[in-house]
């Protein structure tokens, strides 16, 4: 709402949001911004099958915490807690007809963005390559989001098998304006103006920023989090899939220290998740981050304790400034 009213594009991540909570909430942001445009973000991922020798075997791999932290291994509920982009989400924009709708892991099914479509919002995804940038380009993009290996967060690869020959924003960026003819959005290790003036004299139309924004008092992420993000350096982040089961940018903790942040016995996303929830949650209620996915992009320093107004406007004036010089 407060980035909305300040002229950016305020987003809002609904794919740990109930059909319910996705439509309460997008109804807050839409009645909270006067008719200013904001974005609705998916993902796009195949629930896959249930694995019960996969599954079995990461909780053994991790006994030792749990046997720490008091938990019986038993009491762990399975299953996911991130949704796919489906009818039921599908209709929350239909109801709430936001400016953008943005997806990450590719694009739903043709029947489902032509709905999209149809409520007039703008169609936005992720590349991780020229490639993927390429196939979103040839089924319905509207505007492409270049993510750089240095972003947080989940990587929105879904034609690129390998995490280690991902590329950076500043090399994904130009080669992903020369391959597509719409719009490219530029993301991943943007943290201040200065990222924005880089970006822009690369092809950008826009920039999209999130790890800039975790301090502002307006972020809802955990006190545990936010202590990791005051102090974090270029160097503390890694991509781990420990946390969900597909590689994901965060802050360096226990648990990926322990295991290595990637592990092939993770189960796929997004299956992980719940056998680390109680030893999140345990870690968390004791004041530790050790068995938190803690996103943030490379950029992490140069993050502020800023209003999330201030920041957008401040990102933009002093973006400006360096574009006119």
């Amino acid at each position: 709402i407060a980035v909305s009213n300040a002229g950016g594009l305020g987003s809002l991540p609904c794919a740990m949001l109930s059909p319910a909570q996705a439509l309460t909430e997008a109804t807050l942001i839409r009645d909270s911004t006067a008719g200013r445009p904001f974005n609705l973000n998916f993902f796009c991922h195949i629930l896959p099958e249930s694995d019960a020798p996969r599954d079995a075997a990461w909780r053994a791999k991790l006994a030792p915490y749990y046997s720490e932290f008091g938990i019986d291994p038993a009491s762990i509920a399975g299953g996911s807690s991130r949704a796919p982009f489906d009818d039921a989400l599908c209709e929350v924009v239909e109801a709430v007809r936001p400016a953008v709708v943005s997806f990450h892991f590719g694009m739903p099914a043709r029947e489902l963005l032509e709905r999209v479509k149809a409520t007039g919002a703008k169609v936005i995804s992720s590349a991780t390559t020229v490639h993927e940038a390429r196939w979103l380009e040839a089924n319905g993009c509207d505007a492409i989001i270049a993510q750089g290996v240095e972003a947080g967060g989940h990587r929105g690869m879904f034609l690129a098998p390998e995490s280690s020959q991902q590329v950076g924003t500043m090399a994904l960026l130009p080669q992903v304006f020369d391959g597509v003819s719409v719009p490219v959005i530029a993301a991943g290790g943007i943290g201040d103006a200065r990222g924005i003036a880089a970006a822009f004299l690369l092809g950008a139309s826009a920039v999209q920023l999130g790890t800039a924004y975790l301090r502002c008092p307006e972020s809802t992420i955990s006190a545990v989090h936010r202590a990791a993000l005051e102090s974090a350096g270029d160097g503390d982040t890694a991509l781990t899939n420990l946390f969900t089961g597909r590689p994901a940018r965060g802050i360096m903790n226990r648990l990926m220290r322990d295991i290595g942040p990637m592990s092939v016995a993770a189960p796929e996303f997004p299956l992980a998740s719940g056998a680390v929830a109680p030893l999140r949650a345990a870690a968390e209620a004791a004041g530790s981050g050790d068995f938190s996915p803690l996103w943030a992009g490379q950029a992490v320093a140069l993050a502020r304790d800023l209003p999330a107004a201030e920041v957008t406007r401040n990102l933009v004036a002093e973006a400006l400034a360096l574009l006119e010089e």
